[in-house]
């Protein structure tokens, strides 16, 4: 019986990894970097067309959890979704990147954001 929920455990968390990795790919992201630490973030900043600093605010714990929110908002915005999905995707997020990488949205970056940003 242990050995079925850790298989469902390592189930969810490949959904949630291949999610995050075609999230990536669509947005021109290599996917491979939701495996490498920090460097992960700077890239989820990136897509987002969020200031470099974000990724400051998000290894700072305590304050990360804040910092998630807008930088899910912005990512949910710029795949064309709503507030609503915003939402989701900072609260439940091993939900709803799958929905995001697995679904027909489209990335549409803002090329005037994104070198506001310093990208």
């Amino acid at each position: 019986m242990e050995a079925l929920v850790w298989l469902g455990i390592f189930a969810f968390w490949a959904i949630w990894l291949f999610g995050l990795l075609l999230v990536f790919t669509k947005a021109g992201q290599p996917g491979w970097a939701i495996f490498v630490p920090i460097y992960n973030l700077v890239i989820l900043v990136q897509i987002a067309c969020m200031s470099i600093w974000w990724v400051i605010a998000l290894l700072i714990p305590g304050l990360n959890i804040l910092a998630f929110i807008p930088v899910s908002f912005a990512i949910a915005w710029r795949f064309g979704k709503g507030v609503a999905f915003g939402v989701g995707m900072a609260l439940l997020p091993f939900i709803f990147y799958p929905i995001l990488g697995f679904g027909e949205a489209e990335y549409t970056p803002d090329p005037l954001a994104a070198a506001e940003a310093g990208w």
